[in-house]
């Protein structure tokens, strides 16, 4: 296993080059979870490459396994960028919070208000929060055809016809949490892809992180790998930066992260106070309560309780939702989580904060979501048991 161990606040400063493949240490019991977590699983699933990241107390972790390119042999270091698919969702709702917090909108506010061309249509009863909590009526998951660009998207947005009443039920949608995204950049009067690098991802000390992997780093990218084996990336589309764009590399995942559990030293009140928003919760569906871009359970919570939350039924169904009155504010003793695939990357994030523990696994290959959740569940699981320091 090639590690590397990062000072978690200090930037996500470049590691030192891979090192050869080492046994865990004696007496550390993390490295030795990760290793047991992930190696099976790799060897299963037929993974070239992962990154694996862990929080504890503040201080980080990084783990590389395996190649980020099967051509070249290129390893897996602290510099390799992964697509992060859905977990991109968590970054859209973070823009739309931070546009509530600085006072352009509001999350009641419904979809035209920032889209005339909406006015007239099934959105004159559709909120923003209905948008960002999958609860608009029925939108689908992708993008249909005929939408293949901004204005032919707001057409067809405009001839949609609702399943169901508004925050009634819940159906997974890029194009749901993509209008969010694409309204809230409406409402602050810039360019979603503006905002999100400059204020959302720049604001969280992300220095590895982008919507556009830049020609500098293209070295650094990761090879996704498909069902067939062949090398792949994600393809471009409509709502593809707002429901599934973001690049990044594993330390500044878990930075997210950690932010994510104590943001007290963001300097920017409006970034804290986005990143809390994001953990309230909207509705809930079964034992998972869904937030902004997140979904939560009571921690502790039992593996099959999560494996279920995150059931391919669950995102691919309608299903019908409780919805909170008054929303609620995440209490610090819950599991909060996002799975996250392109055609070649597979992603789960998680995290307790109660217990200042958190989780990233990054993979070139979309493995199936179970199997991500069960090595995730071990590694915290053993996160869990480390003494406080």
């Amino acid at each position: 296993m090639r590690r590397a161990i990062a000072a978690l606040m200090a930037g996500a400063g470049l590691g030192p080059p891979a090192l050869p493949a080492l046994a865990a240490p004696a007496g550390d019991p993390v490295a030795a979870a990760v290793e047991a977590a992930i190696r099976p699983l790799m060897a299963e699933h037929k993974v070239p490459g992962m990154a694996v990241a862990v929080t504890m107390a503040g201080h980080a972790r990084v783990f590389n396994f395996g190649v980020a390119s099967k051509a070249s042999g290129r390893p897996v270091t602290d510099a390799t960028i992964f697509e992060i698919g859905s977990v991109s969702k968590t970054f859209t709702a973070t823009l739309g919070a931070y546009a509530q917090a600085r006072g352009a909108l509001s999350l009641d506010d419904k979809a035209p208000k920032y889209l005339p061309a909406l006015s007239g249509s099934a959105f004159d009863a559709i909120s923003l929060l209905e948008l960002g909590t999958y609860t608009a009526g029925g939108l689908p998951l992708q993008a249909p055809a005929e939408a293949g660009n901004l204005s032919g998207m707001t057409d067809w947005l405009r001839r949609w016809r609702p399943d169901a009443l508004p925050g009634t039920q819940r159906r997974y949608s890029n194009v749901s949490i993509g209008l969010f995204g694409h309204l809230a950049a409406q409402a602050m009067g810039e360019p979603f892809e503006r905002i999100m690098t400059q204020r959302i991802i720049g604001g969280l000390g992300l220095r590895h992180t982008w919507l556009q992997v830049p020609a500098a780093r293209q070295g650094d990218y990761a090879w996704g790998y498909g069902k067939d084996g062949k090398p792949v990336r994600v393809t471009p589309g409509v709502f593809d930066a707002q429901a599934y764009g973001i690049k990044t590399t594993a330390a500044d995942m878990i930075r997210f992260v950690a932010l994510n559990i104590d943001g007290s030293t963001l300097r920017d009140p409006a970034l804290r106070q986005a990143l809390d928003t994001t953990h309230t919760g909207y509705f809930r569906l079964g034992g998972m309560t869904q937030g902004l871009g997140w979904e939560r359970y009571g921690w502790p919570v039992a593996l099959a309780d999560l494996q279920a939350g995150n059931d391919a039924g669950i995102v691919l169904g309608a299903h019908p939702v409780q919805r909170l009155a008054p929303p609620q504010p995440a209490p610090a003793d819950v599991l909060i989580n996002k799975t996250g695939s392109t055609n070649g990357f597979g992603t789960y994030v998680a995290f307790v904060p109660a217990r200042r523990i958190g989780v990233v696994l990054l993979a070139n290959r979309n493995l199936p979501v179970p199997a991500r959740i069960d090595a995730a569940w071990r590694i915290l699981q053993a996160l869990d048991r480390v003494p406080a320091q």
